[in-house]
């Protein structure tokens, strides 16, 4: 038997109420159109409630004498058609012009949604597990429909046929039937209310394990070659089917519960109409009430009770709904790490300087990453920074980028320090080559303009042309229009760097930045790419990380690091001179190329891979 490991309701908190008035801002635009439908709504249950009323007198008037049998029905028979009619009509209305509110709703929630993704700092994502969000927020933008949909076409249309009939009820009738009518609909919600929320956890449960499934079959797929080499299939499988059996107790309670809820209303509803059904054959012996009054009660009963005991499902998918819908509006609360300040103004570059000032910083306050880095990168020079892996290289990258914020000094371009500029106006002026390229799963053309969605077509081409890619994509059977595949997998490893490389020609920018963009590429392909970034970088203020020495042995200054600190800077001659820890890493370096070498002469693979530790 599975545990359920059920601990703390994460919505125990919860505001429903405040989550629905946050989704007031999303239905404003169409407020027009959602007033018109709520008096399409309340015209409809007017006529509705009508039908049964004009039922009674076609009753009573077939109950008269003949003389007056041909005048009295004709005519309320035709209003009995008009009134039917008429509830389709005004309800047929009330959809078609609230399709547009909700439909646009979505669509708002999902934009603001995704903007406000892309808006969340480098350390939310990274720290986030991409199958729970995309779990969430399908579940929050269907939620918003689904809530605006009960409310609009089930739970107002009830209370408005309700109200109608409890006032005929107590104006025409004894008190009694209303009053009876009125405690069975209390008793139901109260009841509906008490073991739904008891049974809410459950619902909790199974998205929790919902959106750890979702992730982990994600996760599995994205690192498919991972799980093919340690021939791990039947693990992911097994962790796969653990997360789903916790799912699925939790779904075979949340079923069994609502059997019980099914049940209790359907017997509440059983009583209740039992009693009044009682009331009225009572009147009628009596004499107190005609054929035409009983019709009429049986009537308003079918009429309020079959919505009402479908209500008991509404309610149950409107909590799930709000449940939901908080997961999306905490996500909306989330505040961004790194935001722009009120006055904060475009960063304008003129020279193109870029400076590290005593800078500090840490992911977590306990772990220094960076420890009193300084540096200039003058105008139109390469500035390369080298050491082990751990000491800080690639987080000099982030940090310009401000994807972090230093937790001490400053860095400044032409002066300014990037923490007082817009970041739209930060990233615009720097371009980045990476180690890893990842690809939009899209065109070859696509990924190229990314870099300046506005360009044109001949300026798209030209950037190829210059990152020397051109020839090889006109060679492909689709030319420019070929798929790259998930994440760029269709291209190899040198065929992804020339298209980084081109969308940074694309965009223009006056600070480039390389990290490690070769490291990852065998000795040929390092040759080429190499080539073609040395031509980018001209006459642009360039920051290199590296691992490999030999690809920055031409940069104006080399800044070796080690554990977050510049240990040793110069230019290769001159850290060469100094016979420090540069020198060690040289050595080494061409040690292995050597024996790299050695191993290729004697019959050993020519695409060996020249990366050393």
């Amino acid at each position: 038997m599975y545990t359920q490991g059920y601990t703390e309701d994460p919505h125990r908190n919860r505001s429903d109420l405040r989550n629905l008035r946050m989704m007031l801002p999303f239905i404003w635009d169409y407020r027009g159109r959602v007033l018109f439908a709520l008096g399409a709504l309340l015209l409809a249950k007017v006529a509705n409630v009508g039908i049964p009323l004009v039922l009674k007198g076609i009753v009573d008037a077939l109950e008269q004498s003949p003389e007056t049998l041909l005048a009295l029905p004709v005519f309320l028979l035709g209003a009995y058609g008009a009134l039917k009619l008429a509830a389709s009509l005004f309800n047929e209305l009330r959809d078609a012009v609230f399709a547009r509110v909700r439909y646009h709703a979505m669509r708002n929630l999902s934009n603001r949604v995704l903007g406000h993704l892309h808006d969340l700092a480098l350390r939310y994502h990274l720290e986030r597990k991409t199958g729970a969000v995309s779990s969430d927020l399908e579940r929050g933008s269907r939620s918003v429909s689904s809530i605006l949909n009960y409310l609009t076409f089930s739970i107002l249309p009830t209370v408005v046929e309700f109200g109608l009939i409890i006032g005929i009820l107590l104006v025409n009738y004894d008190p009694a039937f209303a009053m009876v009518c009125l405690g069975t609909v209390v008793v139901y919600v109260v009841f509906t209310l008490k073991v739904t929320n008891w049974r809410m956890h459950f619902r909790h449960s199974m998205n929790r394990q919902e959106s750890e499934a979702n992730n982990q079959a994600m996760d599995s797929l994205m690192n498919y070659e991972t799980v093919k080499y340690f021939t791990n299939e039947a693990h992911e499988v097994a962790r796969y089917d653990r997360t789903l059996a916790d799912w699925e107790y939790s779904a075979v309670n949340s079923q069994t519960s609502m059997s019980v809820l099914n049940f209790g209303q359907g017997a509440i509803i059983a009583m209740g109409v039992t009693v009044i059904m009682f009331y009225a054959a009572a009147g009628v012996v009596s004499g107190e009430l005609s054929i035409g009054d009983l019709v009429l009660v049986n009537a308003f009963l079918l009429q309020l009770f079959i919505p009402l005991n479908f209500l008991g499902i509404v309610y149950r998918q409107i909590r799930y709904a709000l449940a939901d819908m908080d997961l999306v509006f905490r996500l909306l609360e989330t505040p961004p790490e790194i935001a722009d300040k009120p006055d904060a103004g475009e960063l304008r570059v003129t020279e193109g300087e870029v400076a590290f000032r005593h800078v500090d910083f840490a992911y977590q306050p306990e772990r220094a990453i960076l420890q009193d880095v300084d540096f200039v990168i003058p105008p139109g020079h390469k500035v390369a920074v080298v050491g082990h892996s751990g000491a800080g290289k690639s987080t000099l990258a982030r940090l310009l980028f401000r994807f972090y914020d230093v937790t001490g000094g400053a860095i400044t371009i032409d002066g300014q320090d990037i923490r007082e500029v817009t970041q739209d106006s930060l990233r615009r002026a720097i371009g980045i080559v990476p180690q890893d390229t990842v690809l939009f799963n899209d065109t070859v053309y696509y990924n190229i303009a990314y870099g300046r969605t506005g360009a044109s077509r001949e300026e798209v081409e030209q950037a190829a042309r210059l990152a020397h890619i051109h020839d090889f994509i006109v060679s492909l059977p689709d030319g420019y229009d070929t798929r790259v595949g998930e994440r760029g997998l269709k291209l190899s490893g040198g065929e992804k760097q020339r298209v980084a490389i081109a969308r940074v020609i694309l965009k223009a920018p006056r600070i480039l930045v390389f990290d490690e963009a070769t490291s990852a590429l065998d000795s040929h392909s390092e040759k080429a790419i190499q080539k073609a970034l040395n031509e980018v970088a001209a006459h642009h203020t360039t920051l290199v990380i590296a691992h490999r020495l030999s690809t920055v042995v031409d940069a104006d200054t080399i800044l070796v690091m080690a554990a977050g600190r510049v240990i040793e800077r110069g230019t290769h001659r001159e850290l060469l001179a100094l016979d420090g820890t540069y020198t060690r890493m040289w050595e080494l370096q061409q040690a292995q190329a050597e024996e790299d070498v050695t191993a290729v002469a004697a019959g050993g693979s020519e695409d060996i891979n020249l990366k050393t530790a």
